[in-house]
């Protein structure tokens, strides 16, 4: 369950009780992750909307995607799965 807070996205899980806030680019990530997509696919999409080095946005992605991970909110294919799509 998701709603949106002007720029800003609050999700719920309702099976583990959370709530999960996402600035604007966060919420641009989540939504953007309705599709597979790969970092660098990520990055350069980022990279043509907002005024950040391709380092900073790297890194700033990796860990964002790092974090929604961990709390198990999206998943990472394995390569050899990609390359069979």
């Amino acid at each position: 369950m998701e709603a949106e807070l002007g720029e800003e996205l609050v999700a719920l899980d309702p099976q583990a009780g959370n709530c999960f806030g996402f600035n604007e680019v966060a919420a641009w990530v989540w939504r953007r992750l309705a599709e597979p997509a790969s970092l660098d696919q990520l990055r350069d999409e980022l990279l043509k909307e907002y005024d950040v080095s391709e380092e900073q946005c790297s890194s700033e992605l990796q860990a964002l995607l790092d974090s929604l991970v961990a709390k198990r909110l999206v998943a990472t294919a394995s390569p050899s799965a990609e390359q069979h799509r």
